[in-house]
């Protein structure tokens, strides 16, 4: 059963943050209700719909920005009470904007998640988690990652709290202890209750873009299922539960970063299934299910990054008149359009006024320009399926042009959601401090969210920097930088499979456990800056582009390392070496290296480069065949294989435009292997390198195999 939603636009307040939209509970049923949001300008709108006009109950003062919002209120009663929390602080509001409560929480760190339960109040920093009870203390946890979103069970004798950790786990507790945790496929971004009235069932988004419903159990929990992101859409921002298609049972409506809306339904076996999606043009920051616009019809309700409040309802639209038929308009749609005429009208003559005076002040001999301040929503991420990184840009207003400057080597990748035009300049990489990349992306107009995609070099460490220019008067530019890691292509993971052919790494010296977790922080990417609780930690990574893995064991004065790939191994041992330098700490370095992951890792690329020679032949072969099929009429002379070819070739041509430089990559990866091989036997062979690369012109593995063996 599908859905037709159309879209209403409301209102637009300043920047908002994850979180920070919600609907008051009707006062009958199918009436309309009351929005709340709170926005970085540290203001709470709280408005109504009446004869299709936003009208407002009641606005703040500005102040600090709001990070989070939720609605509470004492148990069994109407949950309409708002609070908010910005910096350390939680601040609560009746639905008339009487402020009843002010609460410091005196955290070290800014609040980021928050849940209200009657008299009980929940927050999260970035590490802690603290539970209050009417605002004295009771109970408090120290995480072991980063903590994105909280939610609460409500059980008869307590309540419990489930924590999302980027470390792609859910922490449930008891008390201020750890009950268990839950594996998830992604890092958690959101958790929301599938019932709000009571229930064990949790649905989590993640920031890969999967959703997933678990039931939380006593010891342990049960994952009911999961919704894969096989369409490659963006992260999941927030999640609700409510019955907009009318068939008794609660749809799961989701907000992802890249703007998608999505609802989901249940078919007959009780299995998620998408009935509507509807693309805005910005990152979705807060979804609620309900009635605003027009009582009897319900809506999914949307906050976007820039503040704007928009309804996709199932009031039907007005049917729009063709050639010859009468045009009708009710009073109420011509009302609205001669006051939003009037509206526009002065405000050309407020821009107009505002030109005049710029161009007067900025004439004047005590002139100074003021650099306008805008805000920037940036994420640099690894993706999974296919080695990248995806770097997202939002901007509150649009952006002119984008340049990116790296000082190692990356690849830029396509993306077809990018519609701005890129040119490259000359880069002289030998210079100190040189550049390996300069390219400018000159956007559309009202572009105000950019995608990119860049595959980076493992073992080339650096820097990236995004120099973001909106386009504002006086001109002005944001630098956004993000690191390169040794190891960058490598992501956390649960487990690693012990039975492969391992090499090992081993350092002993008089380091502390805070140091060479610093520079596990340096090579590796997502690890916490945040030094681990106890006296060792073991951290599982596989790499993204091989599918080789990694498992670092580390305490204070030792650190172990196992890897299925020498050249993981080998940049590990530089690196560590060189930050060890750095503090003046000898190393007692020792390595046992075996011989038969090197023959692992070769059969772990065979797959992947015999498909992108196959392709690069492929490529060669498409232009040759088209002229062949214009000068015979047509392509049934050719072979089968060639037929096919050139019915794939559209394909085959995007395939290949959007992976450039990947066979490169792959002779890169296997050239360092054979490097590294026989670095670690005190052997010097890189003029051996040529016939190497003869080899892989002509490839073949058990050819490889043996010049590997023979060498």
């Amino acid at each position: 059963m599908e859905i037709h939603l159309n879209r209403v636009d409301y209102i637009q307040v300043g920047v908002t943050s994850q979180k920070t939209m919600r609907l008051l509970p009707p006062l009958g049923k199918k009436t309309t209700q009351k929005v709340a949001i709170a926005d970085h300008d540290g203001i709470l709108t709280c408005f109504g719909m009446k004869k299709g006009e936003a009208v407002p109950v009641f606005k703040t003062l500005p102040g600090q920005k709001i990070v989070r919002m939720d609605l509470g209120g004492a148990v069994g009663t109407p949950q309409e009470k708002i609070f908010m929390c910005s910096g350390s602080q939680v601040r609560g509001f009746t639905k008339k904007g009487k402020q009843f409560l002010t609460f410091e929480a005196n955290l070290t760190e800014s609040i980021n998640a928050m849940y209200v339960s009657g008299a009980d109040l929940f927050v999260c920093a970035s590490y802690i988690y603290n539970h209050y009870c009417d605002c004295k203390d009771q109970d408090y946890y120290l995480s072991g990652d980063k903590i994105n979103d909280i939610t609460c069970l409500s059980s008869e004798t307590r309540l419990v709290p489930v924590l999302a950790c980027q470390d792609r786990v859910l922490r449930v507790l008891q008390g201020s202890e750890l009950a268990y945790d839950i594996e998830v496929p992604g890092p958690p971004s959101v958790l929301e209750l599938y019932n709000k009235d009571g229930g064990d069932e949790v649905l989590y988004g993640t920031a890969d873009g999967k959703i997933g419903l678990v039931q939380i159990g006593e010891c342990s929990a049960a994952t009911k299922w999961e919704i894969d992101n096989s369409k490659k859409k963006g992260g999941i921002l927030c999640i609700d539960t409510y019955d907009i298609i009318g068939d008794g049972v609660k749809d799961i409506l989701v907000g992802r970063d890249d703007g998608t809306v999505e609802v989901y339904g249940f078919d007959s076996n009780s299995e998620p299934t998408l009935r509507f999606e509807h693309v805005l043009s910005e990152s979705v920051t807060s979804v609620q299910g309900g009635c605003v616009g027009k009582e009897s019809y319900d809506e999914v309700l949307t906050a976007t990054y820039t503040g704007w409040v928009t309804g996709l309802t199932t009031e039907p639209q007005k049917a729009e008149a063709g050639p010859g038929d009468e045009v009708r308009m009710s009073k109420e749609t011509q009302s609205k359009i001669e006051a939003l005429r009037a509206e526009l009208e002065q405000l050309q003559v407020k821009v107009l006024q505002g030109r005049e005076q710029y161009q007067q002040i900025s004439q004047s001999s005590t002139a100074f320009s003021a650099v306008p301040v805008f805000s920037i929503n940036d994420k640099f991420t690894l993706c999974q399926d296919d080695a990248s990184y995806s770097l997202t840009l939002e901007v509150q207003t649009a952006i002119d042009n984008l340049l990116l400057q790296s000082d190692v080597p990356i690849d830029l990748l396509d993306v077809d959601k990018n519609s701005a035009v890129v040119s490259f300049s000359e880069c002289d990489s030998e210079q100190p401090n040189g550049n390996f990349l300069l390219a400018t992306y000159r956007c559309q107009a009202n572009t105000t969210r950019l995608e990119l995609k860049v595959r980076s070099i493992e073992g080339q460490y650096g820097t990236l920097q995004a120099y973001i220019t909106p386009r504002l008067q006086p001109k002005t530019c944001q630098v956004r930088q993000y690191q390169i890691k040794p190891l960058s292509l490598h992501q956390r993971t649960h487990s690693i499979d012990q039975d492969r052919p391992m090499n090992r790494l081993s350092l002993v010296g008089q380091f502390s456990f805070a140091e060479i977790h610093s520079w596990v922080v340096f090579c590796l990417p997502e690890v916490p800056e945040k030094t681990p609780a106890g006296e060792s930690i073991t951290f599982y990574f596989h790499n993204t582009f091989l599918g080789t893995q990694l498992e670092a064991t580390y305490s204070k004065g030792e650190g172990h390392f196992k890897s299925d790939n020498i050249s993981t191994i080998s940049i590990l041992s530089d690196v560590l070496s060189k930050e060890a330098t750095k503090k003046k700490i000898n190393l007692n370095i020792s390595y046992d290296i075996n011989d038969d992951s090197v023959s692992h890792t070769l059969k772990m690329i065979h797959p992947k480069l015999e498909h992108q020679l196959l392709l690069a032949r492929k490529v060669q072969l498409i232009d040759a065949l088209k002229e062949l099929q214009v000068h015979e009429g047509n392509a049934d002379f050719l072979i089968p294989e060639y037929r096919s070819i050139l019915d794939e070739s559209a394909n085959l041509l995007e395939e290949y435009k959007k992976q450039p430089a990947h066979l490169e990559r792959l002779y890169g990866m296997i050239t360092d292997l054979f490097i590294d091989k026989f670095k670690f036997k005190g052997q010097n062979v890189k003029t051996k390198v040529s016939a190497l690369l003869e080899i892989l012109d002509n490839y073949e593995l058990n050819s490889l195999l043996d010049f590997f063996s023979e060498s």
